[in-house]
C-alpha cells in the first residue's frame, strides 16, 4: 500500500524557519523601522515621500500636508496611521504616519490575520463581498455598477498579486538564501527524528502499530500478505510528498529517504519560490464546494476566477500527476504540518474522499509553556479541520486515526548556511 504525505507549513515551522504569516509581517514592519525623520513612508512597498518637518512642526500640520500631497499625486482612500508596532507583537515602533496605496494589504494588517489561510480566506471573501454588492443609487444603470463591479475585483486581484510578490521576495532573501536544504557531511543528525515518521509501509519501517491504523479487514490483509512477500523478495515502496509549501524543505527527506527499496515523488502542487515559468507560486482560494462559487463562475468575467487554484493547477502536469497517484493503487494519507484549511478544500476533498484513501493518520503540534511542559495540543481541531472536507461523515470516521495512534510531530532546527 502506498503512502501519500500531505506536507503543510507546519512541517517548515517544525524546522525553526521563519515561515508563518506572523514571521513575514513583522519582517516587513522591521524593515521601515529605522527611516530617517526626513522621511515619511507611503506604501505599497518602499515608496518613500519626503515632508518637510520645519513647516510640518507637529502631528496635525504633518496630516494636513500629507492630505494635500495625496490630493495632488491622487492616492486613492489613503489613510492616516501614528499607531506603534504591527498589529501582531508590536515588535517594532511605527511613529511615522503610513498611508497605505494597498487597501488588501491594510485588510490583513487590521485583521490580526495569523495563518496563510487566513490571508487566502480573506481574498475570498472580499471577493464574495464585490461580487453580492449592490447599490442602492438607482440613478445609475445596471451596466454602470457592474462595471464598477469588475473594476474592485481587477483592484482586488492586482493588490493580492502584489502581496504575493512580496511573500515570494520573502521567502527568497529570509528563507532559501539563508538555510542549508541540502544533505551535507557532518549535519546535526536531528533529521533522522523527523524521516523516521515519514517512511512508507513496509515491514522494515518498524511502524508497530502501523495494521491498527486501518478500519477495513481487507487493508489488513493486504499490508500482512506485503510484509510476507518482502521477507521473500526486493519489493519496491512508494512514499508520494504532496507539499504546499514553497520552500526546498521536503526535497532534503526525500533524498535521505530514497534508497533501492523505496521510490520517493516530490509534488511542489503550490509552486516553487524563483520558478515563474514552469512551476510559479500559486496562491490563491481553492473551495468550489462553497455555495457561492457557482454564483461567482455564473457571472461569466474572467477576472472573477483568475486567484482560483484550480485554474493554476492547469498550468502544468502537477495536478494530473497526482490523480494518476491515487488512481493507481490504495494509500493512507499521513497529515504533517498541514491546516487542511477550507482554501484547499477541492482538492483534500479529491484525496481523501476518494475510494483508494484507506487511512488519514495526523501528526499534531503541542503546545508547551514556559517551562516545555506540555499543556495543549491541536489535533482535535484538525480532525475537526478535516471532516469539513468530507461530504461523507461515516467514510471520515472510518479513515481518520485515532490520537493514541497518532504522534507530535518533531522540533528541529534546520543548519542555517554560513
Amino acid at each position: 500500500m502506498n503512502r501519500l504525505v500531505i506536507i503543510g507549513n507546519g512541517f517548515d515551522l517544525a524546522h525553526g524557519l521563519p515561515t508563518s504569516y506572523k514571521d513575514f509581517i513583522d519582517d516587513y514592519w522591521s524593515s521601515i523601522k529605522d527611516l530617517t525623520h526626513n522621511d515619511i513612508f507611503i506604501s505599497f512597498e518602499g515608496l518613500k515621500i519626503s515632508v518637510d518637518f520645519e513647516i510640518a512642526s507637529n502631528l496635525q500640520d504633518i496630516a494636513n500636508s500629507l492630505i494635500a500631497l495625496d490630493e495632488k499625486v491622487k492616492f486613492s482612500d489613503a489613510e492616516i496611521y501614528t499607531e506603534h508596532g504591527n498589529n501582531l507583537s508590536g515588535s517594532y515602533p511605527r511613529n511615522h504616519i503610513l498611508i497605505y496605496k494597498n487597501q488588501f494589504f491594510k485588510l490583513i494588517n487590521n485583521r490580526n490575520s495569523e495563518n496563510w489561510v487566513d490571508v487566502e480566506n480573506l481574498y475570498y471573501s472580499e471577493l464574495k463581498k464585490i461580487t453580492k454588492s449592490k447599490c442602492l443609487d438607482t440613478r445609475k444603470s445596471d451596466d454602470y455598477w457592474i462595471k464598477e463591479q469588475n473594476k474592485a475585483v481587477q483592484k482586488l486581484n492586482d493588490e493580492f498579486e502584489d502581496v504575493k510578490n512580496l511573500l515570494e521576495k520573502y521567502l527568497i532573501e529570509k528563507v532559501n538564501d539563508r538555510y542549508e536544504f541540502n544533505h551535507y557531511s557532518g549535519e546535526n543528525l536531528d533529521w533522522s527524528l523527523m524521516s523516521k515518521n515519514l517512511l512508507p509501509i513496509s515491514l522494515f519501517s518498524n511502524e508497530e502499530t502501523i495494521l491498527k491504523q486501518f478500519s477495513k479487514k481487507e487493508d489488513i490483509e493486504e499490508i500482512k500478505k506485503y510484509f510476507e512477500n518482502e521477507k521473500k523478495e526486493e519489493l519496491i515502496s512508494n512514499l508520494y510528498f504532496l507539499t504546499f509549501n514553497y520552500t526546498f524543505t521536503v526535497k532534503k527527506y526525500a533524498k535521505i529517504i530514497k534508497s533501492d527499496r523505496i521510490e520517493t515523488i516530490v509534488n511542489f502542487i503550490h509552486g516553487e519560490i524563483g520558478n515563474k515559468t514552469e512551476n510559479k507560486i500559486n496562491f490563491g482560494f481553492g473551495d468550489e464546494m462553497d455555495e457561492d462559487y457557482k454564483l461567482i463562475e455564473n457571472i461569466n468575467e474572467n477576472e472573477y476566477l483568475q486567484n482560483f487554484k484550480s485554474f493554476q493547477y492547469l498550468q502544468n502536469s502537477n495536478y494530473s500527476n497526482l490523480l494518476s497517484y491515487i488512481d493507481s493503487e490504495k494509500y493512507q494519507v499521513l497529515i504533517v504540518g498541514h491546516s487542511c484549511g477550507l482554501s484547499d478544500r477541492t482538492m483534500l476533498n479529491t484525496i481523501f474522499e476518494h475510494e483508494n484513501c484507506r487511512s488519514i493518520k495526523v501528526f499534531y503540534y503541542e503546545r508547551k509553556d514556559e517551562n516545555h511542559k506540555v499543556i495543549g495540543d491541536n489535533y482535535t481541531e484538525l480532525v475537526q479541520n478535516i471532516s469539513r472536507h468530507f461530504n461523507k461523515k461515516k467514510l471520515m470516521r472510518e479513515k481518520i486515526v485515532n490520537k493514541t495512534l497518532c504522534q507530535p510531530l518533531p522540533q528541529i532546527k534546520l543548519s542555517k548556511k554560513e
